[in-house]
């Protein structure tokens, strides 16, 4: 898939006429998976949504969507699933367009498998000889390109015409969908799906389906405010209770719904699992470094109640970490202990550690895996890490180490810009993690290296130059030894050893 997207004039968009439509996007769609060359171009979104589903090897031809839930269990998964409560009003808006218009309803959980599904009898016998039935997983990466999976993956709302659909079982289908967030954390719930054949999906559906989704998560919003203040007049006599004790009222989420006094705490606090106590950072105390303070935990019935004791107790100071990412094998060392380090562990601290104002989830998956990157494989690997490392050296939103951070790379890039060149080749004496082919690992190994290279063939140094020439990097730099042999005097043992490997690299040269 070489083609290259054109701007909206050449994009395939909605037609009057959905029979010639319908030609015209299989005419693409054979063109594109070929290699020729399309009538148009297809819809940028559609041939990122392809290029995707091709690269987690969704076969174009007979693919079906996996099993996830048999029937026995569909129960008790829509029972416990956070969309139960918008279905009332989903069906209300959506399933009364899909009668009409020949279409059937879907929802799906956040994973994309269809939790429900409703509309005409005779549309739905159809949909389930497709595989477009409860239980059912309808990612990009298990059946291709589609209004469900697409809209997750892109989280927004999306419509999926006929031959955009990757597989062509789905040709004679159109759909849009639209994704349904949790108003407390932010989080994707799923998505809500109108279905049909191929000429009666109508271009506005697609507005519809994305004000059904806004509505379902404004109707949850107004439940989470409920459950709030049911919680506050309940429980504001533990708040009262604490006699002047800095204290917070949390949701089951640790998202905090009432405080005393209200302008030290933060929006939500973490509160991990089975935890007595955690962490604050004080923020009452203005700008600079934060004092760390410790809130004790107390479960109550819907959510937790916590208090900082009076006085309160400051934390230990910065934990100190330690980075030799220019050796052999990467070293990580906390507080003293080195730490048991995997490639991808070595690649996230560095990242976080070349980047100390912090990043998102968005920009980590960029520098990770490229375009290609999902925030969210990047917000589990950054989990995971937070959670080896603990939660006191790392913060989120943004992600950023807080330690007093020592690392070898960063040394020499501090050396180079004070001119420090001796310090700094002796500093470098291997690439940044060599084996890693994380693309901001890769850019800042080649950048470090060449500026390295450049300022010492720059400064005239022989001792710099000779040491540069003994790395993993000037070992078989020809101009390295041309500069040597021309400069070390003719007593010094290590002119003859720099004119030996000099007129070795001319000659493998040659």
């Amino acid at each position: 898939m070489d083609v290259e997207t054109g701007g909206a004039a050449s994009a395939v968009g909605p037609s009057s006429d959905p029979r010639a439509q319908f030609h015209l996007l299989q005419q693409v769609h054979e063109a594109v998976l070929s290699g020729g060359r399309p009538p148009v171009q297809p819809r940028r979104m559609i041939f990122e949504s392809w290029r995707r589903s091709l690269a987690a090897r969704v076969n174009p031809d007979g693919y079906r969507p996996p099993v996830v839930y048999g029937s026995e269990e569909m129960a008790d998964v829509r029972t416990a699933h956070p969309l139960r409560p918008v279905l009332p009003l989903l069906r209300e808006l959506l399933v009364g367009i899909a009668d009409e218009s020949r279409h059937v309803m879907i929802i799906t959980d956040a994973g994309g498998t269809i939790l429900w599904r409703e509309g005409p009898a005779d549309i739905c016998r159809r949909a389930d000889s497709v595989g477009l039935r409860e239980g059912m997983r309808w990612t990009e990466d298990a059946i291709g390109t589609n209004a469900m999976g697409t809209s997750l993956a892109i989280d927004a709302p999306v419509q999926i015409y006929s031959a955009e659909h990757l597989v062509r079982t789905y040709h004679t289908w159109t759909c849009a969908a639209a994704p349904i967030h949790d108003p407390d954390t932010g989080a994707m719930l799923g998505s809500a799906d109108v279905s049909g054949v191929l000429d009666t999906l109508h271009p506005a559906v697609v507005a519809l389906v994305s004000a059904a989704a806004r509505l379902s998560e404004s109707h949850l919003r107004d439940l989470m405010e409920m459950r709030d203040e049911r919680m506050r007049t309940v429980n504001m006599r533990h708040l009262a209770g604490l006699r002047g004790e800095s204290g917070a009222l949390l949701s089951p989420t640790g998202r905090v719904i009432a405080a005393q006094p209200d302008t030290r705490w933060p929006a939500r606090i973490i509160v991990p699992p089975g935890a007595d106590r955690v962490l604050l950072g004080d923020v009452s105390l203005g700008a600079g470094r934060e004092t760390l303070v410790e809130a004790l935990i107390e479960p109550l019935p819907e959510g937790y109640l916590v208090r900082v004791p009076r006085p309160a107790r400051p934390a230990a100071p910065w934990p100190k970490l330690s980075l030799a990412f220019l050796g052999e094998r990467p070293v990580a060392v906390l507080d003293g202990r080195e730490l048991p380090l995997t490639l991808r562990r070595a690649e996230l601290l560095a990242l976080l550690a070349l980047h100390p104002a912090g990043v998102t989830a968005e920009q980590l998956a960029l520098q990770l895996y490229g375009e290609e990157g999902n925030p969210t494989t990047a917000r589990s690997e950054i989990h995971r890490l937070r959670a080896w490392l603990g939660e006191h050296a790392m913060t989120t939103k943004p992600y950023r180490l807080r330690a007093d951070v020592e690392a070898d790379f960063l040394a020499v890039r501090a050396a180079l810009r004070s001119g420090d060149v001796r310090t700094a080749v002796a500093a470098c004496h291997a690439p940044l993690l060599a084996d890693s082919e994380a693309p901001a690992i890769r850019e800042e190994r080649y950048e470090l290296l060449a500026a390295l290279r450049s300022a010492v063939l720059d400064h005239h140094d022989v001792e710099a130059l000779w040491t540069f020439a003994q790395s993993a990097a000037g070992g078989d730099d020809l101009e390295v030894f041309e500069r040597l042999t021309a400069g070390l005097p003719a007593h010094d043992p290590r002119q003859a050893v720099a004119a030996a490997r000099l007129a070795w690299l001319r000659a493998a040269d040659a």
